[in-house]
């Protein structure tokens, strides 16, 4: 017998394996003695159909005495990484595409991050830290990080380069090798693993490829530039997906770049060694002015282009002066309204292009651009048939329909509609933030985090006038909570007013919101 898998199918009803790797097959021999049981052991291969050749068909007579087919499972297997968090809302879409973007991060985890579960297999580092907020809040990654970030130690060349894939398998033609967005994983996934587990260690365990890694990239610059690489790899144009259409090469790359430098400082600074800090900020401010001076253009306001990828990763990198900052978000928000809301960033900007919004109070906008199905993106996806991720944001049958590196928007559902976010300052999430947004028509989202130091959940819900959370907050931390209320609304806490608890201190109204501090422990709020 022979067996096809695949994740789509011909008009014919055939496999379609020409987007996932073929050919692809498992023969197997019955040994002609009763019911047989049998499964792949040394591969494995992403797929929705089977196309099983040799078998009897069903319901025939079986004149030929081929085997008959009694029953057929498909088993799901990835990495061991623990689930430790949860998300649902009101909104179905939203609901959807948090399985979508989960069946797509679960397809690949494997003892690297891959890049789909078929075709390649492949470690390609820029989902590492562009996705890596999005998985670790589902899943224990700090294992997997950790080893991620080993490969990569292993995979540096002698001149210092990061690769695109680590362990690097296969060593690809440019661009496909050199791409600062790719390589900076050294330096940013290193970064996060010490922010989001307190790990310290792997600091000081990376900081020579750290090192290494910016001291190549400076030898690669033009005058503190950098542009080399894919950029916004799969971003929407005019064209076919693939290397940057909308924002012009250098922005990416170098707006990483100098998040590179900017991380490497605080890295320095930590391990105590202070020259080099002093050194990582003077070359950041070298590359932030030739940045601004080369991109920006004081009269429109906009970088490059202005597409929203350059002007988002401008904004979170810290690129932009702070005169111009509102003026540049403003033109982000106006460029996504003035497509009727649609989005153009692609697996580099998109992730940057959401952080911003959220950031700074617009998630309505993140809403808008997420809550349909008529232009390219997670619903489009959805009304095409998709059931995991997809390579591209139009669910071309001619790519991956397996992949997640453009699965940014698990982020928002836990740190935007449900709220939970560490605070700026934060190690392991023992300083948090519980800000909800409260956009379209969600009239309730709950989501829950079990952070290294306990469960962390909000869950809210309105109407009838009210808003109602209800957050848990583990021991050996506190939190700043956000209730989305107007000024002077009555606040509740436990079915008391919540100026008459001394445990709980209440800061005062701001941007539409007030502020509340507390300690850990369960807490009900009632807002009218």
């Amino acid at each position: 017998m022979r067996i096809i898998p695949a994740e789509l199918v011909n008009e014919d009803g055939s496999a379609n394996q020409k987007a996932s790797g073929s050919p692809h097959y498992y023969d197997y021999v019955l040994k002609g003695d009763g019911i047989e049981t049998w499964h792949p052991l040394f591969t494995y291969y992403g797929f929705r159909y089977l196309q099983v050749q040799g078998a009897a068909p069903q319901g025939e007579t079986n004149v030929s005495k081929r085997p008959v087919i009694v029953d057929i499972k498909g088993l799901h297997m990835r990495n061991s990484a623990e689930t430790v968090g949860s998300f649902a809302c009101s909104n179905e879409l939203f609901n959807k595409t948090f399985k979508l973007i989960d069946w797509a991060m679960k397809s690949n985890m494997a003892s690297v991050f891959t890049d789909c579960p078929h075709r390649e297999k492949l470690g390609w580092l820029e989902e590492a830290h562009l996705v890596g907020s999005s998985l670790h809040y589902n899943y224990d990654i700090v294992g997997l990080a950790r080893k991620c970030i080993n490969d990569m130690r292993i995979s540096q060349t002698e001149d210092g380069l990061i690769p695109e894939i680590s362990p690097e398998y296969v060593k690809f033609d440019e661009p496909f090798r050199d791409s600062p967005e790719w390589g900076s994983n050294a330096v940013i996934l290193t970064w996060y693993v010490y922010q989001w587990y307190g790990d310290k260690e792997v600091l000081a365990q990376n900081y020579d490829m750290i090192k290494r890694y910016l001291a190549y990239l400076d030898k690669k610059s033009k005058n503190h530039l950098l542009y080399q690489g894919l950029g916004d790899w799969y971003d929407l144009g005019p064209n076919p997906p693939g290397v940057s259409q909308l924002t012009p090469q250098g922005i990416t790359a170098t707006s990483l770049y100098y998040y590179d430098l900017d991380i490497a400082g605080k890295i320095a600074t930590l391990l105590g060694k202070n020259d080099d800090a002093a050194s990582y900020k003077k070359l950041a401010d070298e590359v932030k002015q030739a940045y601004n001076k080369t991109f920006f253009n004081t009269d429109t306001k906009q970088y490059g282009t202005g597409s929203q990828a350059a002007n988002a990763m401008s904004v979170y990198a810290g690129l932009v002066e702070p005169q111009y900052k509102a003026a540049v978000v403003n033109n982000i928000v106006k460029d996504i309204r003035g497509r009727g809301n649609a989005l153009t960033a692609g697996d580099i900007g998109y992730r940057y292009l959401l952080r911003v919004l959220d950031d700074e109070g617009l998630s309505d906008v993140i809403y808008d651009m997420n809550s349909r199905a008529d232009v390219p993106g997670y619903g489009y996806q959805l009304a095409h048939g998709a059931t995991a991720l997809t390579e591209s944001w139009a669910a071309l049958p001619s790519v991956s329909n397996n992949h997640f590196m453009l699965g940014h928007l698990m982020e928002w559902f836990y740190s935007g509609l449900a709220g939970i976010r560490p605070a700026d300052d934060a190690i392991a999430f023992n300083k948090i933030e519980i800000r909800p947004e409260t956009v379209g028509n969600v009239t309730w989202a709950k989501a829950n985090y079990k952070s290294p130091y306990g469960n962390i959940s909000s869950s809210w819900a309105k109407g009838q006038g009210q808003f109602k959370l209800e957050v848990n907050i583990p021991a050996n931390t506190t939190a700043s909570i956000f209730l989305p209320v107007k000024n002077n609304a009555a606040i509740m806490v436990d079915g008391q007013n919540i100026k008459t608890r001394h445990d709980i201190k209440f800061i005062g109204y701001h941007n539409g919101k007030a502020e509340i501090e507390a300690g850990s422990g369960n807490y009900t709020f009632i807002a009218k």
